[in-house]
């Protein structure tokens, strides 16, 4: 069984990246977690991290050895399919603050059909209907994901698991996006508000969360930029977000992905440390 696994996942992982992993890398690092999920107790799970650190392909990985290998069937969910149209988020731009067209922070979701979907996965209720969202398009796919039955559910996204900000660090301007763009401090009061209500809500709703942490902020803008070029290549799409373009995206997402950085490792039941190259160097299950 253990070698009919690494070498699942060894030949997954390259199809999914394009790079060679070892099995004994795989066996350290990535075998452990999905173990520990196929003998859990529990059947809801969060996997969070910044953007670039490789929680879509890792999930991806757990979703497909838990299948094939244990025959668990996955119900796989990213918070980035629930993004709001982008007619919504212009709404939300003109009532609250003109940063809120962007996608990406807490208020930007459509928490309300994640809620949904998740208590339907709760109560057995399938087949459950998902909605996908076209990042090339920035706005609600027309495609639908059908999930006809699932005993896991795993749902990742950046921002998932987050604790609300606290005063002192939200008021404190990080970037030139905040001291420029936000200087009542509306948009991100509004933003924390929403991981106080909607977002705490169905994050409390699973049993779990894995975190992966990087090993600092100064590599997600490197990582996000090889992310942008590697799906467009992949779209056959030429379109991506330039350097400028991009750093001025992510600045959307600093204030809420440090704190993360500085919250979730005490938080998370699992925490899954990366190095500068978005290697697996440790997996912490905490108690």
């Amino acid at each position: 069984m253990q070698i009919e696994i690494n070498t699942f996942i060894q030949k997954n992982l390259k199809q999914l990246t394009n790079k060679n992993f070892s099995k004994k890398y795989i066996s350290q690092y990535i075998t452990p977690i999905i173990t520990n999920i196929n003998t859990s107790k529990n059947n809801k799970f969060i996997i969070a991290g910044s953007q670039g650190a490789g929680k879509s392909t890792l999930t991806k990985i757990f979703k497909l050895a838990l299948e094939k290998i244990y025959k668990k069937k996955v119900m796989l969910l990213s918070i980035d399919d629930y993004y709001l149209s982008k007619k919504k988020r212009l709404d939300l731009s003109k009532k609250i603050h003109p940063l809120l067209i962007t996608r990406g922070v807490p208020g930007t979701h459509n928490i309300e059909v994640l809620k949904k979907d998740v208590l339907s996965f709760e109560k057995k209720k399938f087949p459950i209907i998902t909605p996908t969202f076209n990042k090339l398009k920035d706005d609600i796919s027309n495609k639908k994901k059908i999930v006809k039955n699932a005993e896991i559910l795993l749902l990742e996204g950046w921002c998932c698991g987050s604790p609300p900000i606290n005063k002192k660090y939200l008021f404190k301007n990080i970037n030139s996006l905040e001291a420029i763009l936000d200087k009542n401090k509306r948009w991100r009061q509004y933003y924390n508000s929403q991981l106080k209500k909607g977002y705490k809500n169905v994050f409390s709703l699973f049993d779990q969360q894995i975190y992966i942490q990087a090993p600092s902020f100064t590599y997600i803008l490197k990582w996000r930029s090889a992310q942008e070029k590697n799906n467009a290549i992949k779209s056959k799409h030429k379109k991506f977000m330039k350097e400028n373009d991009l750093k001025k995206f992510v600045d959307h997402y600093e204030k809420l992905t440090k704190w993360m950085m500085k919250t979730m490792p005490a938080k998370a039941d699992m925490l899954i440390k990366i190095d500068k190259n978005q290697k697996i160097k440790k997996v912490i299950i905490q108690d």
